[in-house]
């Protein structure tokens, strides 16, 4: 199998597997706390990236990382925002609602990305990324004032604004691992062991019951498959892929898809609005990344 072919099919798991975190964070929330979520999806995610490190024979390196102390600073960093933060951020963006209204707000991080990598570099955006930010926009105006989404007739402002938070925490997030150096495996494992110790200190104080069986799974399967596998298969493809521009391209597949699971397994009915601003927020994604060669 040519290496493009294999990472257009790693990259296809990838996207089926975060086209379907969504729903598996409201199962998962259905029966647990958003702290809880987080403290067992992080402690999964850790134990996946650990095997991986075993897997690959990557000890001694892992080692190595642990002897320097700039490395030491840098991981606890990252490991504040990622997991700790943004997934904080997120699950209780969930929690507070709808699946359908949540997941494509928090997919608008690129466009967040841009204007940060933007600011960050002093860099112009180009006409055509200024066009794609504004359509994006125009989609989270949607989204947040999509109403009809909620049972109650009403979304959670503090919600909105979470989830919004959320992608800022993430952009910046990917914004400090630009020029990275560090072997990507035991960078995230690094990421994941300060990400879990964070989240275990708030833990300590929040009364906390063992969740049932269904929303306990969930939880692990988000560990496994929006966090340990998602990052390392992606991690693969990126580095076989020949044409970086078709493998990233199909990531526009998962808030559709995700829409889909949301529908059928949750029961939530899609509105229209919610169609129109995921078209929005999408296309805005394309126009700002038209061109092969990036910007910046």
């Amino acid at each position: 199998m040519k290496n493009q072919t294999r990472a257009m099919f790693m990259g296809g798991l990838v996207v089926l597997f975060w086209s379907t975190v969504a729903t598996a964070f409201k199962i998962a929330l259905d029966g647990m706390s958003f702290v809880t979520l987080l403290l067992i999806a992080s402690l999964t995610a850790l134990a996946v990236t650990f095997a991986e490190i075993l897997r690959l024979g990557k000890i001694g390196e892992l080692i190595s990382f642990f002897k320097k102390r700039e490395n030491l600073v840098k991981a606890a960093l990252q490991g504040l925002l990622n997991p700790f933060l943004y997934y904080l951020v997120l699950f209780k963006a969930y929690a507070l609602l709808p699946a359908q209204i949540a997941q494509p707000l928090n997919y608008s991080w690129q466009i967040v990305l841009l204007l940060m990598i933007s600011i960050r570099f002093r860099r112009r955006l180009k006409w055509y990324q200024s066009i794609g930010i504004a359509v994006s926009f125009a989609g989270i105006a949607i989204l947040s004032g999509n109403n009809s989404a909620s049972p109650d007739g009403a979304l959670s402002l503090v919600g909105v604004i979470l989830a919004l938070g959320s992608t800022f925490i993430w952009a910046t997030y990917w914004l400090s691992k630009i020029n990275s150096k560090e072997d990507s495996t035991i960078s995230l494992f690094t990421n994941f062991l300060f990400g879990s110790l964070y989240i275990v200190i708030p833990a300590l104080f929040i009364p906390m019951e063992l969740p049932a069986l269904k929303p306990f799974l969930a939880a692990v399967y988000v560990g496994c498959f929006e966090m340990g596998f998602a990052f390392i298969l992606w991690g693969k493809a990126l580095n076989l892929a020949k044409n970086k521009l078709t493998l990233t391209q199909i990531t526009y597949l998962s808030p559709v898809l995700s829409l889909i699971f949301i529908h059928f397994v949750l029961g939530e009915k899609i509105g229209v609005f919610t169609v129109m601003a995921l078209i929005l927020i999408i296309s805005g994604i394309f126009i700002s990344n038209l061109k092969k060669q990036s910007d910046f």
